[in-house]
């Protein structure tokens, strides 16, 4: 069996950014197949990171870089927002007209752990474990995979085969337009259920394992998400839509009371464990969002627009940490990310994007929390074969504050993609 999959991560994605690949393929007579497909990418990535204004939080656009009152440089040898993925695929034979799978996908980095030059041990991912099931009714899928809210927003994202916003993740992956522009839609165990194609139309379903949603780590309601997407080809082009959903509830302890461990604070100076007043004890909180997003293709150009919003949310991975007031109150949360690619000659693509990622005030947030992270990049795509590109980026990212603090970056990427 031929494959052009790229990764879950990717797969959508790769038919209008990616050469064509094909996976090696082993059969047996017995009608059991064996396959791999892949990607392999490294990046040179300098990043200028202004000085971060004090007593702000949050904002990532420093990334790993933690110093305050002073702007900041770094170079590194790297991966860019997609790691090296390695996958490997199982398929049955095809039984009473149902077709089954198993797909393992490992992604690991290239670049070392850190700055150190004896820590050795980049970030290994094991993003895709799962069964499918496929057949007439559609698809089942059952363990890892790409969740669906948000899914599409981030495939679509010309910076998804670059690096884009550097970011706060050191042995991983940069960020590409993820917090600026859309939230990350993470991996997770699932059971799934896919609708067959109904003229381009299809609806997806999914019951998810459980997120913490800030401090509310009680969760006993199912996390569920949706998606609807419609496909169309005609004379010079192609036209993708899609609407997502995310709705979960978490709730926090019971507990009166609880302990802060030792904290070294920035100035250096230790805070000694000591015990402060619980966050809304015994009550709950809920996570709701939509998302969605048209891209159209004609004639070489593609013009892409999509957006999400929500409660409860977060500002980079979905119902991360700040997701929630410091008294435990739903922020909201929405972003947009605006895109143009032209494909100038058969082996250069140009693109350009602009997206934000904004959180309204909540609770007993101040002036010093995060308002708005926005990012702008420029593209230049080389496709020196069927399976090998290089990638030239130039990316500006800014932070800003409620009261008008700000903190930009300058970032410029130039990295190479091999598939198979």
């Amino acid at each position: 069996m031929q494959k052009k999959m790229i990764s879950m991560l990717a797969a959508l994605a790769v038919a209008a950014i990616a050469p064509s690949a094909q996976a090696f393929d082993i059969g047996g007579a017995n009608g059991w197949k064996f396959s791999t497909d892949g990607f392999l990418n490294v990046f040179a990535t300098y990043e200028s990171v202004g000085t971060r204004p004090t007593g702000v939080i949050g904002g990532e656009i420093g990334g790993d870089q933690t110093g305050t009152g002073e702007s900041q440089q770094q170079f590194r040898v790297r991966t860019g927002l997609l790691p090296v993925g390695f996958g490997l695929n199982i398929q049955a034979p095809t039984t009473n007209g149902v077709d089954y799978a198993v797909r393992l996908g490992l992604y690991p980095q290239v670049q070392n752990n850190g700055g150190s030059r004896t820590d050795l041990s980049p970030n290994i991912d094991f993003r895709e474990i799962n069964m499918t099931a496929t057949g007439s009714f559609g698809q089942i899928l059952a363990g890892r995979a790409i969740n669906l809210y948000q899914a599409k927003n981030i495939l679509t994202d010309m910076t998804l085969f670059g690096a884009g916003v550097i970011g706060p993740v050191d042995s991983g992956p940069t960020m590409g337009h993820i917090g600026y522009g859309y939230l990350y839609p993470n991996f997770g165990a699932q059971i799934r259920y896919t609708t067959p194609d109904l003229n381009g139309l299809k609806v997806a379903f999914s019951v998810n394992d459980t997120n913490n949603i800030g401090a509310a780590t009680i969760r006993n309601v199912p996390r569920l998400e949706t998606e609807i997407s419609y496909t169309t080809v005609f004379t010079g082009g192609r036209l993708q839509t899609w609407v997502s959903g995310l709705y979960q509830q978490a709730s926090f302890s019971d507990a009166k009371f609880v302990t802060v461990p030792v904290t070294l604070n920035p100035d250096g100076s230790i805070t000694p464990e000591h015990v402060v007043p619980a966050v809304r004890p015994g009550g709950h909180v809920t996570s709701v969002g939509g998302a969605g997003g048209v891209q159209l293709d004609i004639h070489g150009l593609q013009l892409l627009t999509s957006c999400y919003g929500g409660r409860a949310l977060g500002m980079l991975g979905m119902q991360g940490a700040d997701a929630l007031s410091a008294d435990g109150k739903e922020r909201t949360n929405w972003g947009f990310l605006n895109q143009a690619t032209y494909q100038l000659t058969p082996v250069v693509k140009l693109g350009l994007n602009y997206g934000q990622s904004r959180a309204e005030l909540a609770g007993n947030d101040t002036e010093l929390n995060i308002q708005k992270q926005q990012a702008a990049t420029v593209a230049v795509t080389y496709n020196v074969n069927k399976f090998v590109q290089v990638i030239g980026e130039y990316t500006w990212a800014q932070d800003r504050w409620f009261n008008g603090a700000t903190q930009d970056a300058n970032i410029g990427a130039i990295g190479t993609f091999i598939y198979w």
